[in-house]
C-alpha cells in the first residue's frame, strides 16, 4: 500500500497491512509536524504534490529497499493539504524477518523520500503566513 492523501493517517491500517506470517519484526516510523521549523515557530505545514510522480517514485525507493534490504513487507502514506501540529505527515511500516534489516530499510525509506519524491512543504506561521520550505 503506497497512498498520498489529505485524510489522516490510519496507523492500525498501516501496521495491519505490512503483517506477514514470516516476519518477526514490524518497524514504523511516523513523521509528525512539529511547533518549529528551525528557529520559526509554525503552526501547520502544508503539503503538495505531484501525485503520480509521487507514487512511482515512492514504488521505486520501496522496490530498492525491498531488494537491498531482503524486507517482506513495506507500506507508505503521506498526506497532501495541511497538517497541523502533532499530527503525523507520513507513516512508513516495514517487516522483516528479523529487526535489523527492518529499522535499516525504514530509515533509507524516509531518507530517499525526502530527498527524491516531488512533495513540497509550506511553514505557516502564527498569524497565517506561509512559506516555502527550502
Amino acid at each position: 500500500m503506497i497512498r498520498i492523501q489529505e485524510e489522516p493517517l490510519d496507523l492500525e491500517e498501516l501496521i495491519q497491512a505490512t503483517r506477514n506470517t514470516e516476519a518477526g519484526a514490524i518497524v514504523t516510523f511516523q513523521g509528525t509536524v512539529r511547533k518549529y521549523s528551525g528557529s520559526m515557530e509554525v503552526t501547520s505545514l502544508i503539503y503538495e504534490s505531484y501525485k503520480e510522480m509521487a507514487l512511482n517514485v515512492i514504488q521505486t525507493i520501496v522496490d530498492e529497499a525491498k531488494d537491498k534490504f531482503g524486507v517482506l513487507e513495506v507500506n507508505v502514506l503521506h498526506r497532501i493539504g495541511t497538517v497541523n501540529i502533532k499530527e503525523d505527515s507520513v507513516a512508513i511500516s516495514v517487516s522483516s524477518a528479523h529487526r535489523k534489516e527492518a529499522f535499516k530499510a525504514c530509515e533509507y525509506i524516509i531518507d530517499s523520500i525526502k530527498e527524491k519524491v516531488p512533495i513540497w512543504k509550506k511553514d505557516v506561521k502564527p498569524g497565517g503566513e506561509a512559506k516555502w520550505r527550502d
